[in-house]
């Protein structure tokens, strides 16, 4: 894949100012492929589909199944009158110029990659979070994004919520006076994925695509679908998989960056079986300026916190905010309420594939970026910070011990052994390319 400017891309100028995307579009039309339809993706492709100068173009996954299943709804739901294609290769979708825009909901370990990808032919991207995998490809995509000025996104939707960008801006005008502790939770009732066992390939599945860049492992019968994110090889556990939410709000309400130090305890209590991340977690996060952030997440055991399955609480010198995909309430120093503000529409907060209003806000901000040059709610410089933080909890609680950080960039400073997990291997030809910051698979 090489570097394609406006005329590859397919953008031609009416005048100094309007773009026309795609070589056959009559306005300005964002001509969208969506990665990875089996879960969150389905619920984005539905979101497309229902805002104005946005047309879905393909449906790309790896499980035939899947695809012809989503290609059959999309038909039957009238909601588009040309019918998007599908394909199984996503570097055939890259290949196609008329293609704008890629919406990446593909197992985590894809997700940079694609990105890549996507960015060497010319494309806008939307990502899901966590944007990397881990921290070195959270970093890529900031240099990518500078070095082929495209718009990337992430998927950390309630950046684009009207309630919180209200709060959020009230608490940095002083509402709880000066913010200096936040409190992030996420706790779910999540089974046994058991023990799996090596099985035959399905034959609609493409698993030697499905993997992709990560290293290859022989195919078990609890991985695929869901099953994946609690497998290092091609997940992130929950720290990345939900905490990314909500340890995004709180970073944005402290308005902070990178931490001085973090370190984490818990472990895998509540089963014995496969999963090989932590299905209890605490962490904590210190920042200059006299600031710190706790995650608590518990994957097994589904007591609310505060009444709220996820959410976070931000402490201020004379007042709380409490603040989940609902709305906000603000309580004073005497723990009585002063304000609140609710959503219009009651989000499904613990379907974390789900789609709501905010995932539509979202994606319209992203279309609106490209095609208008609007302000991003969540450009990848931003994204990126929050992932980073989930990635190091997890560091933090692989090696035992609390991580010293460089509050300039967020590296861990004098511990070989964890910094050996900032990156990752690659399946061989799979690598990203620093120099040229694409993939070196063809």
């Amino acid at each position: 894949m090489k570097t394609s400017g406006a005329a590859g891309l397919g953008i031609t100028f009416l005048s100094s100012a309007v773009p026309v995307f795609g070589k056959n579009a009559p306005s300005n039309q964002l001509n969208v492929a969506v990665m990875g339809v089996n879960g969150r993706g389905t619920a984005l492709l539905r979101e497309i589909l229902k805002i104005d100068g946005m047309h879905l173009a393909y449906i790309c996954d790896v499980d035939q199944n899947v695809l012809d299943k989503t290609l059959a709804g999309v038909k039957e739901s009238e909601m588009q009158k040309k019918q998007p294609k599908g394909e199984a290769d996503i570097r055939k979708v890259l290949e196609d110029d008329d293609v704008d825009a890629l919406v990446i909901a593909a197992p985590d370990h894809w997700h940079t990659p694609a990105t890549l990808m996507a960015l060497e032919a010319g494309k806008h991207v939307y990502v899901e979070k966590p944007c990397g995998h881990n921290p070195r490809e959270g970093e890529l995509l900031v240099e990518a994004q500078k070095r082929y000025d495209k718009v990337i996104q992430m998927g950390n939707q309630q950046r684009s919520a009207p309630e919180s960008i209200e709060i959020i801006k009230e608490i940095h005008d002083g509402i709880i006076g000066r913010p200096y502790f936040a409190k992030a939770w996420y706790a779910n009732g999540r089974g046994s994925i058991g023990v799996g066992k090596s099985a035959p390939v399905p034959e609609y599945l493409d698993y030697e695509l499905w993997q992709g860049p990560a290293p290859r492992r022989p195919y078990q019968d609890n991985l695929i679908h869901y099953n994946w994110h609690w497998f290092w090889n091609w997940g992130t556990g929950e720290a990345l998989n939900n905490g990314t939410h909500e340890i995004d709000v709180c970073r944005w309400a402290l308005g902070v960056d990178y931490p001085i130090r973090v370190g984490s305890q818990g472990g895998r209590y509540h089963y014995d079986d496969d999963w090989e991340f932590y299905d209890t977690q605490i962490v904590t996060y210190d920042f200059d300026g006299d600031k710190s952030i706790t995650w608590e997440g518990r994957s097994c055991n589904p007591n609310k916190v505060k009444g709220r399955g996820r959410g976070s609480a931000i402490y201020g010198t004379e007042g709380t905010v409490i603040l989940d995909r609902d709305g906000y309430e603000v309580y004073d120093m005497k723990d009585q309420l002063v304000k609140e503000g609710k959503a219009s529409t009651k989000a499904a907060s613990m379907d974390t594939r789900g789609g709501d209003s905010m995932t539509n806000l979202h994606i319209m901000n992203f279309r609106d970026a490209v095609v208008d040059g609007a302000k991003q709610h969540s450009p990848i410089e931003e994204g990126h910070k929050s992932v980073l933080m989930c990635h190091l909890a997890n560091i933090a609680q692989e090696t035992g011990r609390m991580l010293q950080l460089d509050p300039q960039n967020g590296h861990i400073k004098d511990d070989d052994e964890a910094s050996k997990m900032w990156s990752r291997e690659y399946e061989p030809g799979w690598e990203p390319n620093v120099e040229t910051l694409g993939m070196s698979n063809e």
